[in-house]
């Protein structure tokens, strides 16, 4: 099957096995924390972010798009901007119950975001041929939400520091600062937010 990959599936490989690496850092830092690891792990995202839009300027110079390359393209895309960012985010300190149903909805909105556009992509295309909008916010600004991630770190506030601290709902605790995740993926999933393709 690799045979038929053609050099931006490629790309898009490198874009998943980058938000893999993010994860298996984040896991890293929970075992040992130290701020470098949540550094290096918010690099691995920039450089998934880098591998994703080069794999669709690859595609537009070659003139090449597939349903094989569409599907691929979602797949590294729910690692590297979706399971890592809540796994960085969960890594340092985010772990109460709220805080885990919110990272939960937060990668829940970008896997529903992701199905719909591959379902309604041709639909979108028109006559052009070519989608000139996207419905919702693409699922790699959650790269914003991960550099908010690596500058806490630099500052020192992670863990029992994150700003606004813990708030406790019923029995369960929250960082309110889980609540950038909610929003995040509520745009993710907006049907009335439309964003011009470039």
């Amino acid at each position: 099957m690799i045979r038929n990959f053609d050099l931006a599936d490629f790309l898009t490989l490198a874009n998943g096995c980058c938000g893999t690496a993010a994860i298996f850092v984040a896991m890293d830092h929970v075992r040992e924390a130290r701020a470098g690891k949540v550094y290096a792990a918010a690099l691995l995202v920039l450089g998934a972010l880098f591998f994703d839009v080069m794999d669709g300027r690859i595609a537009r110079w070659r003139h090449h798009a597939s349903a094989m390359g569409r599907e691929l393209d979602s797949l590294a895309d729910v690692i590297s901007f979706g399971a890592a960012p809540a796994g960085l985010a969960y890594a340092v300190g985010m772990t109460a119950v709220w805080d885990v149903f919110a990272l939960l909805y937060f990668v829940a909105c970008g896997i529903s975001r992701l199905a719909r556009y591959n379902v309604t992509a041709e639909k979108l295309s028109g006559s052009a041929g070519k989608v000139t909008y996207f419905e919702g916010t693409p699922i790699p600004t959650s790269t914003l939400l991960v550099l908010l991630i690596g500058l806490l770190a630099w500052q020192g506030r992670i863990g029992p520091g994150l700003p606004f601290g813990v708030v406790h709902l019923g029995p369960f605790g929250l960082h309110p600062l889980a609540l950038v995740f909610v929003l995040s993926g509520s745009l993710m999933i907006s049907k009335t937010l439309r964003i011009p393709k470039p």
